[in-house]
């Protein structure tokens, strides 16, 4: 019998995390649900993937705190023996009027990168050695377009997102070649999350992001997922990469 492959995704409970581990489930893989707070939601997917056949494992883990995350790693071991694919999808951000720089709190900024940046790396270093074990590993990081060229969004979360970049292409340079490591950068994403950010202006401003995309509207979760799945199965030789996604606006404007 042919055994099932693991994974562990940060941010998994909601929004492209959620996305994620129900692909992740659907393609045969068994997967750790790490959130922050969400844990009512996390169960919830956890019920979802399982009604896909998956086994899965839902933890608590603030990314940022080292010695929890390897808490959690060892956990994931006892649990699953190895990883197969990891997504690193954990990640906040800080408030401020746009163009007001005072307006920034600064424990804000330390916070978003301590999650963003810090938690990417603290969980990867801590996930390698189960990945070793895998087979034909993989890594996907959730990005930004915003990482990649100026908008309006709070800048710690625009600078913790670019530092993703760079160190999506600098631990592919590090962990090759036996892992992979690639990163995604979705475009202005329907959902909750841009909801928060544009408030009652939601509706308007994404109708006229989708009027100005070449594919007619605005990157989805699930379209997300998609990426990040083929990510993990396939490319086998492309490592170092972020992918955009975004409908092909920032390629048209």
């Amino acid at each position: 019998m042919n055994q099932r492959l693991k994974a562990l995704v940060t941010g998994g409970a909601t929004g492209i995390g959620r996305s994620a581990v129900l692909a992740l489930a659907g393609a045969g893989y068994d997967v750790a649900i790490v959130y922050g707070s969400s844990a009512a939601a996390a169960a919830t997917v956890a019920g979802e993937a399982q009604a896909l056949g998956a086994r899965t494992l839902v933890l608590q883990c603030d990314v940022s705190d080292d010695a929890a995350v390897r808490r959690v790693m060892g956990t994931v071991d006892e649990a699953f023996g190895h990883l197969d694919a990891l997504v690193n999808n954990a990640g906040t951000t800080a408030t401020w009027k746009v163009k007001d720089l005072e307006s920034l709190d600064m424990a804000e900024w330390d916070r978003t990168f301590a999650v963003n940046v810090r938690g990417t790396f603290q969980v990867t270093r801590a996930a390698v050695p189960l990945l070793r074990k895998g087979t034909r590993p993989a890594i996907v990081n959730t990005a930004s377009i915003v990482g990649l060229r100026p908008g309006p969004q709070p800048l710690p979360y625009a600078a913790s997102k670019a530092a993703v970049v760079n160190l999506t292409r600098t631990l592919a340079w590090n962990l090759g070649p036996d892992i992979r490591v690639n990163a995604v950068a979705p475009g202005w994403m329907e959902g909750e999350w841009m909801e928060r950010m544009l408030g009652d202006k939601y509706e308007d401003l994404m109708g006229k992001r989708a009027r100005l995309t070449p594919l007619r509207r605005c990157v989805t979760a699930d379209d997300v997922a998609e990426v990040m799945l083929n990510l993990l199965t396939a490319n086998r030789f492309v490592t170092g990469e972020v992918v955009v996604i975004d409908g092909g606006f920032s390629a048209s404007t």
